[in-house]
């Protein structure tokens, strides 16, 4: 059945996609996923905050008016679902949240499954409708992230574009749930994909904006922090300032250590460390209610000083103790949002000690709580660009990013020498022995697919022919004639083939004898298949597992009727990262 227009045009734009120049086709994708992770986070934001709002007067963040048993009917009420859930899901399903995202992308292609996008939507919905210790970031990367890797599926488009299009995903979910656009672009490069690059950055931001915009269309432009004039009072405060980054690191690494010690329990069933996580929530949220939920309206309360010191201290070791052990322990939530409340903490016992001690000289400490936000935020994701830009984009202050990158120098830096830890996210993967291969080589090959250096002068052929027939072989001037020998397939020169038919002997010159293409000279490459969608990584993976040089690219016309479409050779694949003065013929 012939290739219909669309048919061609659709298999043109997937093939343009095997290059890591196609910008334009990136950005047009790029929209289309913005848009469509927007409109899931905002289904996702509202299964959430309606039900709230109604039960929590108007507000959907107000459960420090819970009475305590209240609280406890409703933090158990939530729990038991999400245990069911995740027990029936089993543990590989049950993976969720950023780190899944970041081994499904690097380690996976980006195939990222459906089943743990479901547990990941409700299940991150139960955990907020009943008040969990968790953020929604996270689960808002997970949901951007299969929003794209499902649309890159359903094209059937190489998996080399997927680095970018999971970038964008990523972006626009971040960008939906915290308004943060440029925050969002950045966590994107700097936390999930682990790179920049120019082609990837401009259909990355093109989605944040449109993940944005979707949320405002429905929220407004409201922020989630209401952060008012703050800047620095005077130079004279920047040792104060490394003194902040160094106590920062100890708390990031802290929060960091806990989610660890939690995870190495999961030797136990995932409905019994739920079980627990929930008791654990109840019991310290009958205390400090301010623990439940994204704790959004708690660092508002801190930034213009409406918390005493005490409350302060109380709210901020029970966060930075709950939140990483019950995620820890399976709670599929994110850990973003919390790390801004324990840095809003951190910052309001900072500030509140340094304006008592320099009254005359100090900032006002809500100027310390959006400082500990964003010092917490770099340390603990070892992100401190995102967190630089965030800061920017919730204070609305220029003035702000002179101290703040002080504060995150110092907080990252102490993070990484003084405690041996890298970001969260990179320790939860190499707890559980998925940490992705590092290396600008792998990354190089990554980035493009199989079909940029698809060799197509092909001609597939049976094993033996007649002189005549041979001839007509090498009609098209292809570079290759592929012998098909039973099951296997094997790659001859052409050029071999016309040199022996220049000096074939009578016999064959008469037909009175076949050419069986495995006798004449020649080198064969024995083939092994690979799909079309494949990354060049993915290529070499193949090779060096097959023990060959060469694969090849078939192209189906039914179920059971394929062509050998091209070629992919090794030589080709060391040269695409090879300087051009080393490249070989």
């Amino acid at each position: 059945m012939p290739e219909t227009r669309t048919q061609r045009l659709l298999a043109n734009f997937r093939h343009s996609l095997a290059y890591i120049d196609a910008l334009p086709q990136l950005t047009l994708l790029g929209l289309i996923i913005g848009l469509f992770t927007g409109v899931i986070i905002v289904i996702f934001r509202l299964l959430i905050d309606l039900p709230l709002s109604y039960f929590l007067d108007t507000r959907p963040d107000n459960f420090e008016a819970m009475p305590t048993d209240m609280i406890w009917l409703l933090i158990m009420g939530g729990t038991i679902p999400i245990a069911i859930l995740l027990h029936f899901a089993g543990k590989k399903r049950s993976q969720t949240g950023v780190s899944h995202v970041i081994d499904r992308l690097h380690n996976y292609q980006g195939q990222l499954p459906t089943s743990n996008w479901m547990v990941q939507f409700f299940g991150a919905a139960l955990c907020m409708l009943s008040g969990q210790s968790v953020g929604r970031e996270g689960p808002a990367v997970h949901l951007g992230a299969g929003v794209a890797s499902k649309l890159g599926k359903w094209l059937n488009l190489p998996n080399n574009s997927l680095l970018t299009l999971i970038a964008c995903g990523v972006a626009a979910g971040i960008s939906a749930s915290f308004d943060t656009p440029m925050a969002g672009v950045i966590f994107a490069m700097e936390v999930v994909v682990l790179e920049y690059t120019v082609v990837g950055f401009v259909p990355v931001i093109l989605a944040s904006v449109m993940g944005t915009m979707v949320s405002q269309l429905v929220f407004g432009e409201a922020s989630n922090f209401k952060i008012g004039p703050v800047d620095m009072g005077s130079l004279l405060e920047l040792p104060y300032m490394i003194v902040m980054g160094l106590a920062i690191s100890v708390c990031a690494a802290a929060y960091i250590k806990l989610n660890l010690g939690a995870m190495r329990l999961s030797k136990y069933p995932v409905a019994l460390r739920v079980i627990v996580a929930g008791l654990l929530t109840a019991t310290i949220a009958s205390g400090v209610p301010e623990v439940m939920g994204l704790g959004y309206d708690t660092v508002n309360a801190i930034i213009v000083g409406e918390v005493l010191l005490f409350s302060l201290l109380i709210i901020g070791v029970a966060k930075l103790f709950l939140t990483p052990v019950v995620i820890g322990l399976g709670m599929p939530g994110g850990v973003i949002g919390p790390l801004l409340v324990v840095g809003a903490c951190l910052g309001g016992v900072l500030g509140t000690f340094f304006d008592a001690v320099f009254p005359n000289l100090g900032a006002s400490p809500g100027f310390y709580v959006v400082l500990g936000m964003a010092g917490m935020m770099a340390a603990t994701l070892n992100a401190p660009l995102a967190a630089l830009v965030a800061v920017l984009e919730l204070s609305y202050n220029p003035n702000m990013i002179f101290p703040a990158m002080l504060v995150i120098v110092v907080s990252c830096l102490s993070t990484r020498q003084l405690f041996s830890l890298d970001s969260i996210f990179t320790e939860q993967l190499r707890l559980t022995n998925r940490l992705p291969e590092e290396g600008p080589a792998n990354s190089a090959l990554r980035r493009a697919g199989v079909g940029s250096i698809l060799d197509k002068k092909v001609k597939p052929c049976a094993q033996i022919h007649d002189y005549e027939q041979a001839k007509l072989l090498l009609q098209d001037k292809p570079r290759w004639i592929i012998i098909e020998n039973e099951d296997k397939k094997f790659a001859l020169q052409a050029a071999d083939l016309a040199k022996y038919l220049e000096e074939a002997p009578v016999e064959v010159l008469s037909l009175e004898k076949d050419i069986d293409l495995m006798d004449i000279p020649g080198r064969r490459h024995r083939l092994h298949p690979i799909h079309e969608t494949a990354t060049l990584y993915e290529a070499l993976k193949a090779m060096r597992a097959k023990d060959t040089d060469m694969l090849y690219i078939a192209r189906h016309r039914s179920p059971l009727i394929s062509d050998v479409f091209g070629l992919v050779r090794l030589i080709d694949i060391e040269n695409f990262y090879q300087p051009k003065e080393f490249r070989k013929a």
